[in-house]
């Protein structure tokens, strides 16, 4: 997508993260990676939080498998906060919601891939063969033509405008929505005004807003504060 760093695949994957909060799951998805695979670390976190800290700590996963539920977050929300903060580490949705609404909407978010729960390790290995030469994966019928004309929900066109913002842009739109003028802003973030009227110009582009109430409404369409971690 445009604006974001492309997703590093430095050879074989070989380190994966698993989110899912189902432990039978996490350990037959873990067999799976390990023997049908070749991957040869597999570490594993029952809420998206849980990853973000052990993220946040160091580990640097080749690839991220996130399921679309858990106990702490909703959708597409999870994908959303895992690209801000490993932009380039491909993240593949492997989830039981596999409609291809759902599988279209986290491709356009930033997904590197979408693997069925309970897929046969074929699968799994088509999938990953995909993703270490650097392609997207979906199944097959997710893009039939009938639903590449099916609309976005509201929400989830607003996860995909979102998803352009960098980080810093993603603090300054926060920032926005508590009510900050640009001034508020750059002393909360010690830098300087114009810095920040730079920034709010780049989000109303990237939103396709032309004022600061409209990037507001889209940012709570997606429930956007959800989204970004305490600071």
């Amino acid at each position: 997508m445009n604006d974001k760093p492309s997703i590093r695949v430095e050879g074989a994957l070989q380190n994966a993260l698993i989110i899912d909060d189902h432990p039978l799951f996490c350990d037959a998805l873990s067999m799976t990676l390990k023997a049908g695979l070749g991957i040869e670390r597999v570490q594993t976190a029952g809420a998206l939080e849980e990853a973000l800290s052990v993220l946040d700590g160091g580990l640097e996963p080749d690839v991220i498998l996130l399921d679309l539920n858990l106990p702490d977050v909703n959708g597409l929300d999870g994908l959303v906060r895992l690209i801000k903060l490993c932009p380039r580490t491909p993240v593949v949705i492997v989830s039981s919601m596999a409609e291809p609404r759902v599988v279209r909407s986290a491709i356009r978010v930033g997904a590197a891939g979408f693997v069925p729960k309970h897929s046969p390790r074929d699968v799994f290995r088509k999938a990953f063969a995909h993703i270490a030469n650097g392609e997207i994966y979906a199944p097959e019928g997710a893009f039939s033509e009938s639903d590449a004309n099916m609309p976005l929900s509201s929400g989830e066109e607003a996860l995909i405008r979102l998803s352009h913002l960098t980080k810093q842009q993603a603090r300054i739109l926060q920032l926005i929505c508590e009510g900050q003028m640009n001034k508020q802003i750059a002393y909360e973030l010690s830098i300087a005004e114009t810095t920040v009227k730079a920034h709010v110009t780049a989000i109303m582009r990237k939103l396709g807003v032309q004022s600061r109430t409209q990037a507001v409404l889209i940012a709570q369409e997606a429930n956007f504060n959800s989204l970004l971690p305490d600071t």
